[in-house]
């Protein structure tokens, strides 16, 4: 078969560094640039969350899923209620959101209902 494209020249394997200052040149280029771009993360240091708003580590899930419920509860609540003083084309975005929430308390509500806090 007759090809319309001649082939790619062939091309000697040789290292990108002409000479071993310009492999020197570049390695400082690429510390240099770390320098700037990449600076270092201390890992002795300790990540300190804040406390502003926190949940203590012995708070237990059958209490943390029924805030979440009562929380998305309230949200449901807020929007069908913001809905409701809203015109049409906006109304129908906020009866949406309201669903998507009240959709999530639902799913809360049936980890609540399975939920076995003996274990």
């Amino acid at each position: 078969m007759f090809k319309i494209t001649p082939n790619p020249p062939e091309t000697d394997d040789v290292s990108p560094y002409e000479t071993p200052d310009s492999k020197k040149l570049n390695e400082a280029a690429d510390r240099a640039l770390d320098y700037y771009l990449k600076p270092p993360i201390p890992k002795d240091t300790v990540r300190k969350p804040s406390t502003i708003y926190h949940v203590g580590a012995e708070v237990d899930n059958e209490t943390l899923l029924v805030n979440a419920c009562e929380s998305l509860a309230s949200a449901s609540m807020m929007l069908s209620e913001f809905a409701g003083l809203m015109d049409m084309p906006h109304r129908n975005m906020m009866l949406g959101i309201q669903q998507v929430v009240m959709l999530g308390e639902l799913a809360v509500n049936r980890v609540l209902d399975n939920f076995d806090p003996r274990g």
